[in-house]
C-alpha cells in the first residue's frame, strides 16, 4: 500500500502491518522471490517479509503462539535487503488485499459498526 504510507507520512501516522504474513494466503511462504531472496541470506520467507517492512519503516504485527517462530521472526537483524531485493518484492504488489477492500461503503460500516460495538462495552 505504497500511495497509503505516502498518505501516513504526509500526516505523521505510522503504519502498520497488522497481517504481514497475510495470513499464509496465496501460498505467500512458498513464493518462489520471496525464497530465492531469502536463500541468499540464509533466512526464511517470513524474516525476508519482516525485513522488507521493517526496511520501509512499517511496524510489523506479526502474530505467533510458536516460540521458534516467534524467535525466528526477531532473527532480522543481521542482514539488509539490496535496493534491488526491494525493488523485486514491490513488484509482487498486487495492489488489492488479501482480505477485503478497505474502500467500500460495506467495509467502512462494518468498521463503524465494530466501533460502536466496542464503546457499548466499555
Amino acid at each position: 500500500q505504497t500511495k497509503a504510507q505516502e498518505n501516513m507520512l504526509d500526516f505523521g501516522v505510522q503504519m502498520q502491518a497488522w497481517a504481514p504474513f497475510g495470513e499464509g494466503k496465496n501460498n505467500m511462504f512458498q513464493n518462489a522471490v520471496l525464497k530465492e531472496i531469502g536463500d541468499n541470506y540464509n533466512k526464511t520467507v517470513a524474516q525476508v517479509i519482516l525485513r522488507w517492512l521493517m526496511q520501509r519503516n512499517i511496524v510489523a504485527l506479526a502474530k505467533s503462539t510458536h516460540v521458534e517462530r516467534m524467535k525466528e521472526n526477531f532473527d532480522i537483524f543481521d542482514f539488509e535487503l539490496t535496493p534491488s531485493d526491494m525493488e523485486k518484492i514491490a513488484t509482487l504488489d498486487k495492489n488489492e488485499s488479501l482480505f477485503f477492500n478497505h474502500q467500500t461503503p460495506e467495509i467502512v460500516k462494518m468498521f463503524s459498526k465494530m466501533i460502536e460495538n466496542r464503546r457499548g462495552r466499555i
